[in-house]
């Protein structure tokens, strides 16, 4: 239960909020049901009283439950220096902690990854034109960007916990998208969907920095974004392949209602961030969280710069080369993920597979990739935060070369294209599983959550370019695309190399003294 819910009425606004949206979405599923005979083709048929009786008790039931939400009002005038015990061991709070949060990415990855497996049968039922089809994926992926600005503004003003839970209600709301009968409606809910899914990720990943301990951030970091990264993939591509022969492409979405509901339920084991219980006068909750991370509360509420704590310096913003090193490295990514492998299925589709085969070809490649998770982790926190980064751009690169090769052959024998696939699986999710929790890193706790929400915008951001070139009929060769955005990523690489920071084994309070006032050993201001 958020803390902010210890209030009786805002624990009824927040359930009352989940039940209002769980019934108008389950409203939209007997027009689904009553399509089967058709083969669950919806297009061209009126929504009834019930389907639009059900969009407003979604509407209505996210208000509540946001306002069920809201936070205590902030101590005005303290300074916030929340220092848990970074040498803390791990227990089993923070596993489960992990646990829920890897099932949160799963969930939160699935959405987007979903369009390249619907599009396909989309435009078949509505019989659509290329150009016109990419209005789906362009929608949503501006959704995505939008949410993950806003989002990680919530998060630094509401709390992580909080905006986590709004996210994860949006997810219920919105699978309503698969029942919607015109392709315009559907536009609409796949933008609301991509907010939803946008402002998860940056969320997830400041939660996690703030609580687990110096020594055990850096791998359980990565763990967590390259399994999200590559379950949310494996499930997309699975849903697919065993749902999609049976129901149509529209219960993709459908499936937003159960995994949604199963990470409310969860919401007991996801805490609220230390240093936001702190800001909003909760400091005895703040020790108590603390406790069952075997760790404990050194700082306090100080009111101005003085009285029981010690004076900090302000945090700032690191360097502006900073900013631009992680936002074209993830602006590089987007157009891969976004543009790439969105592609994909649809290229593979037109080369004479089904999309039965070609999800069981994609599902193959990133089970195949889950592996590369653990190994990903091990090096970011044994080896190097900085060359972990740089390893993940190499291998995405390759992979996004290997695509060329996807009907060629060497020496005369042909490449298994699920071995071509699976490297590019494995550099994304590497890729992707290390920038975030890298980000999270560099900047101060004041100014993470819309730091990690600017660095995850720029991760989608690509992709609306990709599909703002397929709406103006101009979408290249994916081939070329492929090597276009491997050039990209080559520079991406380049400026990592420069300008990158090293933050292996580094406390995230040093780091942001650092920021603050150049190196550690150089500063005569220190926490």
């Amino acid at each position: 239960m958020p803390v902010s819910l210890a209030r009786p009425h805002a624990i009824l606004a927040f359930w009352s909020g989940c039940l209002l949206v769980t019934l108008g979405a389950l409203l939209h599923l007997p027009m689904f049901l009553m399509a089967r005979e058709s083969g669950y083709v919806l297009a061209g048929m009126h929504m009834d009283a019930g389907m639009l009786a059900g969009m407003a008790l979604i509407l209505v039931g996210i208000v509540l439950a946001g306002y069920g939400l809201l936070p205590l009002k902030p101590l005005a005038g303290h300074v916030v220096d929340v220092r848990p015990l970074e040498d803390a061991p791990l227990n089993r709070a923070h596993l489960m902690l992990m646990a829920v949060l890897v099932a949160a990415l799963v969930v939160d990855v699935m959405k987007p990854a979903s369009l390249g497996f619907v599009v396909p049968g989309m435009a078949a039922e509505y019989g659509l034109s290329k150009s016109v089809t990419a209005w789906l994926p362009f929608s949503a992926l501006t959704g995505t960007y939008v949410g993950s600005i806003i989002w990680g503004t919530l998060a630094d003003a509401y709390g992580r916990r909080a905006s986590i839970l709004l996210s994860t209600i949006m997810f219920v709301g919105t699978s309503i998208c698969g029942a919607m009968p015109s392709f315009w409606w559907n536009v609409g809910m796949c933008f609301l969907m991509g907010a939803a899914a946008g402002g998860l990720l940056p969320v997830v990943f400041a939660l996690l920095s703030e609580t687990m301990p110096a020594k055990h951030r850096g791998w359980s970091l990565v763990m967590v974004g390259g399994l999200g990264a590559a379950g949310g993939y494996l499930a997309a591509s699975a849903s697919s392949a065993f749902f999609q022969p049976l129901f149509g492409w529209r219960i993709i979405w459908f499936l937003n209602i159960p995994t949604g509901l199963l990470l409310v339920a969860l919401s007991n084991f996801i805490p609220e961030s230390p240093k936001f219980l702190v800001q909003t006068g909760q400091v005895d909750a703040a020790r108590a969280l603390l406790s069952r991370f075997g760790a404990a509360l050194v700082g306090a509420p100080v009111p101005g710069v003085s009285g029981p704590g010690p004076a900090r310096a302000a945090p700032v913003r690191p360097s502006p080369i900073t900013v631009v090193t992680l936002s074209v490295t993830g602006l590089a990514w987007s157009l891969m993920n976004f543009g790439v492998l969105l592609w994909l299925p649809a290229y593979l589709v037109a080369k004479g597979q089904s999309i039965e085969a070609t999800s069981k070809l994609l599902a193959e490649s990133a089970l195949l990739a889950m592996p590369a998770s653990f190994i990903a982790a091990l090096l970011y926190s044994r080896w190097s935060t900085k060359n972990t980064l740089l390893t993940g751009i190499l291998v995405t690169t390759g992979g996004l070369l290997g695509i060329m090769l996807i009907d060629g052959a060497i020496l005369g024998h042909k490449i298994s294209p699920v071995l071509l696939v699976t490297v590019l699986i494995i550099g994304s999710n590497t890729l992707l599983a290390v920038l975030l929790p890298y980000t999270a890193e560099l900047f101060p706790a004041a100014v993470r959550g819309r730091a990690l929400g600017w660095v995850s915008g720029c991760t989608k951001l690509g992709g609306i370019f990709a599909q703002a070139l397929a709406l103006l009929g101009r979408a290249p060769a994916i081939a070329i695309f492929a090597v276009f955005v491997a050039l990209l990523l080559l520079i991406a690489g380049g400026l990592v190399w420069l300008f990158g920071a090293e933050t292996r084994g580094r406390k995230l309070e040093d780091l942001e003294v650092e920021a603050a006032t150049g190196p550690i050993g150089d500063s005569a201001v220190r926490p």
